[in-house]
């Protein structure tokens, strides 16, 4: 399954015996070697939600939060008429619990097109990040690179920690040799996904993502969310926000409750066995 492109290997656990996923994930994401994906996605029962959501990335690391692959469990429970396709579930995940609504349908009613999810409160504690930095992520902070060099940061966390990085042309960022530098910068004690955003004349937002334990890819759901925030909070946009990435558009907005709310398509691409 794929949410904008970012692709992931998804597989029903709720009746099959624990394994080392990590192990799974670096042998079935690999791109020549396996499958080939971004992260393996599983699906479990939950004690206190509808679902449960597990997601590795494609070295083995576990995340606590992926807005794209959260998107896909959706897609994938509705299709599966696992709960009578409901229009609204729970999933609990490493960074807690999210709320999915399916807000597009296919004609037939059987397959959800696009999904909304409740990302809930943007962290901006540094402790809760983490982030071993002064202030909060209203705040933006300068960090060393190895070449001497500064570069100004705003840290938050959507359920996993990111770093947005302000540029003036998304393009020409240098995302494939500063976004590595930057994910296992001393500043983040559990390294970091690293958006580099430019703002567009029309208020939204370009965003190339750094994913930590991934590199580059397509979307990032959670990166999304925390660009949008960042920007919001600077002054240089106001809420709802889209989200251009290299693999399409997200719609990010803030309800009433501060929440923060994802919207966006999911895409299966083929089933089989391994």
């Amino acid at each position: 399954m794929h949410g904008l492109g970012n692709d992931f290997v998804l597989i029903d656990c709720r009746y099959a015996p624990d394994r080392d996923f990590a192990l799974l994930a670096r042998r079935l994401c690999h791109r020549t070697e396996g499958i080939g994906a971004d992260g393996l996605l599983l699906l479990l029962d939950s004690e206190i939600a509808d679902f449960r959501m597990r997601i590795f990335n494609s070295d083995g690391s576990e995340a606590q939060m992926c807005g794209n692959g959260i998107r896909c469990i959706g897609k994938y429970v509705f299709d599966a008429a696992i709960a009578a396709r409901r229009r609204t579930m729970t999933v609990e995940t490493l960074g807690g619990v999210r709320s999915i609504t399916v807000a597009g349908i296919s004609p037939d009613g059987c397959r959800a097109l696009t999904l909304a999810v409740d990302m809930g409160l943007p962290v901006l504690d540094p402790s809760r990040v983490p982030v071993r930095s002064v202030g909060d992520g209203s705040a933006p902070f300068t960090v060393s690179l190895d070449s001497g060099a500064g570069v100004e940061l705003m840290a938050l966390s959507m359920g996993n920690p990111h770093g947005v990085l302000f540029v003036d042309d998304v393009d020409a960022a240098p995302v494939g040799s500063l976004g590595p530098e930057l994910e296992r910068h001393p500043v983040w004690p559990e390294k970091a996904n690293i958006e580099f955003t430019q703002l567009l004349a029309d208020g939204n937002l370009a965003v190339r993502a750094w994913e930590r334990g991934a590199g580059e890819t397509r979307a990032c759901g959670t990166g999304a969310c925390a660009a949008a925030v960042a920007a919001v909070m600077s002054g240089r946009t106001s809420w709802p926000v889209t989200v251009r990435l290299r693999g399409g558009d997200l719609l990010i907005d803030m309800d009433a409750a501060g929440h923060i709310v994802m919207t966006g398509p999911a895409a299966e691409v083929f089933r089989g066995k391994i």
